[in-house]
């Protein structure tokens, strides 16, 4: 039976978080909608609160799941932050960091791009 696009990504989303909390980041939210974007995952990072976007491509003949974050879904994804961080006062000073979670491949494959962009390159 194929695997739906919503099953396939909240597996890969899945994936991601394993990945990164055996890296030692820490779950502070998944799936935050915000006005105009989501923010797949949350996490802290030592001192740092990250940002997480994955992005899945079954065929990376294109450029992968990470070419599809180009500047318009990078300035959905800061504006989502700045949502959050003023729903959140309390992590508003912690530096923050942007970055993203490729997968692509049948069983996909992950590749982790840390500080993948910055705020003000949007």
């Amino acid at each position: 039976m194929p695997v739906g696009r919503q099953q396939r990504g909240a597996a890969v989303e899945a994936a991601a978080r394993a990945l990164l909390e055996q890296a030692g980041l820490r779950l502070v939210v998944g799936n935050a909608n915000y006005r105009g974007g989501e923010l797949d995952l949350v996490m802290h990072d030592g001192p740092s609160l990250v940002f997480v976007e994955v992005r899945y491509r079954r065929d990376d003949r294109f450029g992968g799941g990470a070419a599809s974050v180009d500047w318009r879904k990078r300035r959905k994804l800061v504006l989502a932050a700045q949502l959050f961080l003023g729903a959140h006062p309390a992590l508003a000073a912690l530096p923050c960091r942007f970055d993203v979670v490729d997968a692509s491949g049948e069983p996909p494959v992950l590749h982790w791009i840390r500080d993948a962009f910055r705020a003000d390159d949007c």
